[in-house]
């Protein structure tokens, strides 16, 4: 698989050009917030929303001013989210680095995302790109939704495939959406073309989803089972397919398992063996296979071209990772 500089390459001088106009979007006059902002942005990762919204724009019209700010906006509104995050799940580290609240406490990374999110309305506003404002906006809401859903659903132990894929459209699917949708946005697209970018940028981000959900079980490629999600009583698709095909009596076993010894090692691995020998990875990686190909249809209906092999090139990395 091609490394992300490899595929950034089309747009390599538009990131490039992005990131500095990134950190001036977060700019204070407060040095406390600068210090803050320029450690978000020095723990950057791979830039793949930017990417997004790069190469959609470039096969839906091509790359403007526009496209810079769509950018910005979805990278403030999401990095507010995160560092509000970190705060609720009392979480210390991101990407192997020191969160916010670690470092500054809970009030004050409250603080820096309220102020994340209000640059990100405010360069819209300024602009005058509501269009790019509102579909953001949108996949800001959809994420909250998602994660109550969830929270619900959790307590319950109550989640079958349809809630599933509900669940992690909102969560996770709706931000590479408003990648997709806002590239085509800032490139002048009709309505009918942002609409299909939003939807292959759904499709897109619940295969991500259910890859990233296959890790907690372990696969060849990542060596030992990790079990997060299922010390937090996450119940995702391997899960989901192994319980609706197993016994009543085995099905309450492994819930009780779930439900009452999540945090036992011997138990999480017994969890995860009833996972693999019941087939929930396998049927995982098939409906995560038939996403990305629903994604390649509506990508192929665009004409061949750099940013359409880079798109397709990014799709492949993000889905099929091995980490």
């Amino acid at each position: 698989m091609l490394s992300i500089n490899d595929i950034k390459k089309p747009i390599a001088a538009d990131i490039d050009a992005f990131e500095e106009k990134f950190r001036n979007s977060m700019k204070s006059s407060v040095p406390l917030l600068d210090r803050i902002t320029h450690y978000i942005v020095k723990r950057k990762g791979k830039q793949i929303r930017p990417m997004f919204v790069f190469f959609s724009a470039s096969i839906c019209g091509g790359i403007n001013e526009a496209t810079h700010r769509g950018a910005a906006l979805v990278e403030l509104l999401h990095t507010a989210s995160l560092v509000h995050d970190d705060v609720v799940d009392n979480s210390y580290q991101r990407r192997g680095f020191f969160s916010i609240n670690a470092l500054w406490k809970n009030k004050i990374a409250v603080l820096v995302g309220d102020y994340l999110l209000s640059k990100g309305l405010l360069l819209s506003i300024d602009n005058n790109d509501f269009q790019l404002l509102r579909i953001v906006s949108d996949a800001v809401k959809q994420m909250s939704e998602g994660e109550l859903m969830q929270i619900e659903k959790v307590r319950r132990m109550d989640i079958g495939e349809p809630v599933y894929y509900e669940v992690i459209r909102q969560k996770t699917a709706s931000l590479i959406a408003s990648c997709c949708a806002c590239g085509a946005a800032s490139a002048g697209a009709s309505d009918e073309v942002i609409e299909k970018m939003r939807l292959f940028g759904e499709k897109i981000g619940i295969a991500f989803q259910i890859k990233d959900d296959m890790f907690d079980f372990g696969t060849d490629d990542v060596g030992k089972p990790l079990g997060i999600d299922i010390k937090e009583k996450k119940v995702t698709l391997p899960l989901i397919y192994a319980l609706a095909n197993c016994s009543s009596s085995e099905k309450k076993r492994v819930i009780n398992l779930v439900k009452n010894h999540n945090e036992d090692p011997k138990k999480i691995a017994e969890i995860i063996k009833f996972v693999k020998d019941t087939g929930g990875l396998q049927y995982a990686e098939t409906q995560m296979k038939k996403y990305q190909e629903e994604a390649f249809e509506i990508l192929n209906t665009f004409p061949d071209s750099d940013s359409h092999r880079g798109l397709e090139q990014l799709v492949r990395f993000t889905t099929e990772r091995d980490k």
